[in-house]
């Protein structure tokens, strides 16, 4: 699989202050990239630019060796994004969350994919109640189903393991090491300490810092 996000001299400042700059990244298939650095730092910042949501940096981006500006529809095609919050609607049922979901990729909706996808989740018996009637664990969840739902090589992950308890935890791991391993790419940030294993590689922010480091 060609899998390769790059950044050049990425900067990014915020009220006078640099959140980073001089930023050099190289991002393959077979990665787990996690983000690192105290509050304030500019981790989900970063997700954001590299994910094509902010426009306000400096430096360039390139997806597979071609600058972002042209290849901006074949990376957006390859990524998959979960946010800080869980991006459910609290009036919709798992199930309905999971179909919206699946509208969204443009894939044809089937309940079939979306009861598996709640199953693998341990969330069997809560498909039909109201999202807003789910606890903050079980709400993660039902967004964490995009993983099995919207199968894109590249993960881009902001604080996935908030709110899921231990074997959540250790489940979510070991899906992150899965689909490295299967040539996929995951960039996470989390307070939570990951396992370390092979595919795991860190990238150091400095909290407001003049420079960043990997």
């Amino acid at each position: 699989m060609s899998l390769r996000l790059q950044a050049r001299n990425l900067a990014c400042e915020r009220d006078d202050r640099w959140l980073f700059r001089g930023l050099d990244l190289d991002i393959r298939a077979g990665e787990i990239v996690r983000v690192e650095g105290p509050n304030g730092s500019g981790k989900t910042t970063l997700l954001k630019i590299l994910s094509g949501q902010l426009a306000d940096y400096e430096g360039e981006l390139f997806w597979n060796e071609q600058p972002m500006r042209k290849s901006r529809d074949a990376f957006l095609a390859n990524l998959l994004y979960l946010g800080h919050a869980p991006g459910v609607k609290a009036a919709l049922t798992p199930l309905e969350n999971l179909a919206w979901y699946q509208a969204l990729a443009g894939h044809a909706p089937s309940e079939k994919t979306r009861m598996s996808a709640l199953e693998e989740l341990g969330l069997v018996g809560f498909e039909d109640v109201p999202a807003a009637q789910l606890s903050a664990g079980q709400q993660r969840r039902v967004a964490l189903a995009r993983l099995s739902l919207t199968p894109r090589p590249l993960w881009v992950l902001d604080e996935p393991f908030t709110a899921i308890d231990r074997d959540g935890v250790a489940a979510l791991e070991r899906r992150l090491v899965e689909h490295a391993r299967r040539g996929g790419c995951v960039l996470v940030t989390t307070h939570h300490e990951l396992t370390p294993c092979a595919e795991l590689r860190r990238i150091r922010l400095g909290g407001g810092g003049a420079n960043a480091g990997i």
